[in-house]
């Protein structure tokens, strides 16, 4: 009896241990299941009428099946456990269902085929249809489009070479709540394209502010600028970053900052006393108004009297732009903060903030070097209901702290790795490479504007690496050329932004390339201008002509293609006139300077003659050079053609 019981006790035991080793096996490596990128799951629109690749992971030697569209395709995983397959092309419709089989079964619902675009850039391709939805409040309410979707890749950085996957996103729909986080100009580009083919429209966005152009280019499209491949090289070092990132940083700690007095005491509280407190006015920056060279912490505060009809209604408050950081207090709650410098300041006020009678508001504003203040020439109010008080004028101020500036260590401390050149690339676009699309739109430069004859070699080359990595060789490329930015020069002079916009457009000469022309729509106090609907309906315009072959359709402005020299005048020609040369205010043209061989400018006289225009100035008998909106910020650049797009800037000479 003793000894059954020993054999039944050895027969449990060896059966637990096989089973243990069973599920150690299967959970090996080895024996993974089938796992797919980021980018291909549940509501992706994939590109119509092209052979679609579709891939993924699992154990090495799996076989791998995958049914699409009534077919069925199957492969093996090699050595390395990676698997591919190439689907036959399917024609614009859905939704539609993706099954893929191995030692696991998934399935992907809602697919949509139709055109899928690459969108990417720096900050104005990133700002979202919510940084915006003052101006297109009907936008965002009446969106309702199930088949315009949006993937936002995350902000990722690797500087060592490509990846093979993301480490999130997901598609989305353009519903009133999703497409808050849109971008803006890609939103209006799918919408205008998608309103006229009633096509699909997937929009797969990889942006990030303040980026420069070599951050998203490939180590190889990179080969002809030595410096910038020593740079890569550098940062493939990881004992160099580390060193990098372990220097002293240039600011000073926040440990060692001064106290900001105003919150030691209070002085958002209403109960607190104001004592030595000055009048500066709102909106302005306070080293223009008698404060100078503080970097640091300046409170500002007013009772605003508020009626008590407006305080049984939702409020909110706008406060322009700020540089560079604030929080917004009323009645000495904080009900509003932003961070940085960029976008504007819109504040919702929660119920029960606001009371009848006065109402004390404190702006608290920590600027960390430049001009600090409230940015001129922008929304200041308290609106609540159909009211609105007027937020501009005289403010009381004190400074609640001064940074001192940090001396020795210069130049930061530590690396950004999104600026750093192939980071992004490697990161936010090799991921995507094999997912086949529709074309690129890419709005970037802002960065890069120090440097327009390296940036006139840098996007061609860009384009080019681009188109070879998708495997598409004549894919459309659409950018969108900088608009206005900065002071408004009334003299004719020498402009780093308009040689920049020169340089944009050199990439013209790359074939199946468009430019959206935004001069017209700039602010010279904001670099991110609110009006984006324009510049994705221009893009819109561009790819109707370039990448769907409509032949009938004005696409661009007047862009300047030839001069000619008579006596005094310069004759200047077109391409894209359209229904023909006119100005957007019904003046003459303006903007036009002239020069002779010494190329010092003078404004000229111009005038329309069919599609050409006349430029003279009497002072200039041998005319050899002409400009046309050659400024940061022109004033009034008001040359376009009869189908309301205006004129590329540029200039012109022997």
């Amino acid at each position: 009896m003793k000894k059954q019981i020993k054999k039944k006790g050895f027969s449990k035991l060896f059966l637990f241990l096989v089973a243990s080793l069973f599920l150690l096996v299967w959970c090996q490596p080895g024996s993974a299941q089938i796992r797919l990128p980021r980018l291909i799951r549940d509501s992706m629109v994939l590109q119509r009428d092209t052979r679609l690749k579709i891939w993924g992971w699992a154990s090495a030697g799996e076989g791998v099946s995958v049914n699409f569209g009534k077919k069925s395709y199957k492969t093996k995983t090699g050595p390395d456990g990676k698997w591919q397959l190439t689907l036959s092309p399917v024609k614009a419709g859905g939704p539609y269902t993706m099954k893929i089989d191995g030692s696991n079964h998934l399935i992907l619902k809602d697919i949509l085929v139709g055109d899928v675009w690459i969108c990417s850039g720096q900050s104005n391709m990133v700002h979202q249809m919510s940084l915006h939805s003052v101006r297109y409040e009907a936008d965002v309410a009446s969106a309702n489009y199930p088949e315009i979707r949006h993937f936002w890749v995350p902000n990722i950085t690797n500087m060592q070479g490509p990846q093979q996957d993301l480490p999130g996103g997901s598609w989305k729909w353009a519903n009133p709540t999703d497409v808050l986080e849109f971008s803006a100009v890609a939103y209006f580009f799918a919408r205008q394209l998608y309103q006229k083919y009633h096509v699909p429209i997937g929009l797969i966005n990889a942006s990030w502010g303040g980026t420069p152009i070599e951050a998203w280019m490939s180590e190889e499209s990179l080969k002809e600028f030595p410096a910038v491949l020593g740079t890569v090289t550098k940062n493939k070092d990881t004992a160099y970053i580390n060193g990098l990132n372990r220097r002293v940083p240039a600011t000073m700690p926040p440990a060692q900052r001064p106290q900001d007095k105003g919150l030691a005491e209070k002085w958002f509280d209403p109960s607190y006393a104001p004592k030595g407190w000055r009048t500066i006015a709102v909106p302005g920056y306070w080293e223009d108004q008698g404060i100078r060279d503080l970097d640091g912490v300046v409170w500002y505060r007013r009772e605003i009297d508020v009626p008590a009809s407006m305080t049984n209604a939702p409020a909110k408050v706008f406060l322009g732009r700020i540089v560079d950081a604030d929080a917004l207090y009323v009645n000495g709650k904080q009900v509003g903060n932003t961070t940085y410098m960029y976008p504007q300041r819109r504040y919702p006020l929660p119920a029960g903030t606001l009371k009848p009678g006065k109402n004390l508001f404190v702006v608290r504003i920590a600027n960390n070097n430049g001009k600090g203040g409230f940015v001129p020439d922008k929304p200041y109010q308290l609106i609540a209901g159909k009211d609105t008080i007027n937020l501009t004028g005289y403010w009381d101020y004190k400074v609640g702290q001064v940074n001192i500036p940090m001396r020795g260590f210069g130049g930061g401390g530590g690396i950004a790795a999104q600026y750093q050149p192939t980071a992004l690339y490697n990161s936010m676009l090799a991921p995507l490479v094999n997912y086949a699309i529709k074309g690129f739109v890419w709005y970037q430069g802002e960065a890069n504007t120090n440097n327009p004859g390296e940036y006139a070699k840098l996007q061609p080359a860009m384009i080019a690496d681009w188109r070879q990595k998708w495997v598409q060789p004549a894919a459309p490329f659409l950018f969108v050329q900088l608009p206005g930015f900065m002071e408004m020069n009334y003299r004719p002079s020498e402009s780093q932004w308009a040689a920049f916009r020169e340089a944009q457009a050199g990439s013209l000469r790359v074939p199946n390339t468009g430019m959206a022309v935004a001069i017209d729509l700039g602010e010279w106090n904001d670099i991110h201008p609110d009006r984006k609907k324009e510049v994705g309906d221009r893009l819109a315009l561009a790819a109707e002509k370039i990448a769907y072959g409509e032949t009938g359709v004005v696409y661009a402005g007047p862009t300047f293609q030839a001069a000619s020299t008579e006596g005094n005048k310069i004759t200047l020609s077109f391409t894209n006139t359209g229904g023909g040369l006119t100005t957007s205010d019904g003046e003459e043209p303006a903007e036009f300077a002239i020069a002779g061989a010494d190329k010092k400018f003078v404004w000229a006289k111009a005038k329309i003659e069919g599609d050409k225009i006349i430029v003279w100035n009497d002072d200039v008998p041998n005319p050899q050079w002409v400009r046309y909106a050659w400024a940061d910020d022109p004033v009034n650049p008001n040359l376009f053609n009869r189908e309301g797009l205006p004129a590329a800037p540029f200039q012109t000479g022997k």
